[in-house]
């Protein structure tokens, strides 16, 4: 079965929440170490999209509306479980998508990353499944996981990656206006280093990561991750939604 095949993948939904202090800032949260998926990591809140989430059976949507309203109303439902943040559905807009490898795990989500302006109220944790909180600028969230204070998933290290550098939260909702963009992953290897690989790479189609050629990819070698991108390489296949 291919990374993107439906069947082996659990739909899920990560919501991106910005406000503008000193700096645009992010809401992240910090999940309880002994969580199987991602223990310990800082993240934007979300998860899987459940059955409740899905519009009821008499709404005539196609699979693919209905999926896109699920992950809204997902996005919408995690951002109150795990943040106690009330958002109104029609503020999201999407982001991009995450597809992981498929390596054997008996679970794997792709995930719909959403943005959108963080709404007025104090951010309460369920101190079970998440454990802490912060809003922080995506500068200053990279210069903690480098020096290895905190853990991120490679999609939230490359979301931090691509919010760096904004000035307004008005800049970020234009950007995502644009095309969404999926990142389905291959895995490899380079030097010692783990490599996550996306579309555009010379090694994409096989996970050779020493393929000469453009690069697209996450090297992640203990305390220097490094996002590499080429010009050249456009936004990869959009995720078509309802």
């Amino acid at each position: 079965m291919s990374d993107s095949d439906p069947s082996t993948l659990i739909p899920a939904a990560t919501v991106i929440l910005v406000r503008a202090r000193a700096t645009v800032e992010v809401l992240m949260v910090k999940r309880d170490s002994k969580l199987a998926f991602a223990g310990g990591h800082w993240v934007f809140p979300g998860g899987r999209v459940d059955a409740a989430d899905y519009p009821p059976n008499e709404v005539e949507l196609d699979d693919l509306a209905r999926l896109g309203a699920a992950e809204v109303a997902a996005a919408v439902r995690e951002a109150a479980e795990e943040a106690g943040l009330v958002i109104e559905p029609t503020a999201l807009r999407r982001w991009s998508h995450w597809t992981p490898p498929d390596a054997g795990q008996p679970r794997r989500f792709s995930t719909a990353f959403f943005i959108a302006p963080a709404p007025d109220g104090e951010v309460v944790v369920d101190d079970v499944e998440i454990r802490d909180h912060q809003w922080v600028s995506p500068e200053r969230a990279l210069v903690l996981q480098r020096a290895e204070q905190i853990e991120l998933t490679p999609p939230t290290y490359i979301t931090l990656t691509q919010l760096a550098g904004a000035t307004t939260v008005d800049e970020l909702l234009a950007r995502a206006d644009g095309v969404v963009e999926h990142f389905a992953t291959r895995i490899g290897a380079l030097e010692g280093e783990l490599v996550a690989l996306y579309h555009g790479d010379a090694g994409y189609v096989d996970g050779d990561a020493g393929r000469a050629g453009p690069r697209h990819r996450l090297r992640m070698a203990p305390g220097s991750w490094r996002y590499e991108r080429d010009p050249s390489i456009a936004p990869g296949t959009p995720v078509t939604t309802g």
